[in-house]
């Protein structure tokens, strides 16, 4: 079992900036990517980016490419998600999620993730 815990969510203006964390606790050895998703009331959870944790590998949605930046820290277990210039439509709870199968699998799908967070919220005001 991976335990995650996001951290950093909150209020901001657009424009602005938040860096979101997420601690992996566990069997983190078997964590071959890390992906943060996010859902906005009434939608669908949707694929915000992921890394492949041996390598640093990134992928990005079409939607938050040049805006949002997945790292990771793996001396401490943790994934960021950098985010600049936040749109209210960037509203939404984000989530952390890690998958444990070999190879690259769908990314994009929610399917492909096999332990996830609680969720933290993120509001942007326009």
């Amino acid at each position: 079992q991976v335990q995650l815990v996001e951290s950093g969510g909150g209020l901001v203006q657009a424009g602005g900036s938040l860096r979101l964390s997420c601690v992996a606790s566990g069997r983190t050895f078997s964590v071959n990517f890390m992906a943060w998703f996010r859902q906005a009331p009434g939608k669908e959870r949707e694929f915000v980016t992921a890394i492949k944790w041996s390598g640093g590998s990134t992928y990005y949605a079409d939607s938050v490419k040049g805006r949002f930046t997945i790292s990771r820290d793996s001396a401490k277990n943790t994934v960021y998600l950098q985010m600049n210039s936040l749109k209210p439509e960037d509203t939404a709870v984000y989530y952390c999620a890690a998958d444990s199968s070999p190879g690259i699998g769908t990314l994009e799908e929610a399917y492909e993730y096999d332990y996830w967070g609680q969720g933290t919220q993120v509001t942007v005001s326009s």
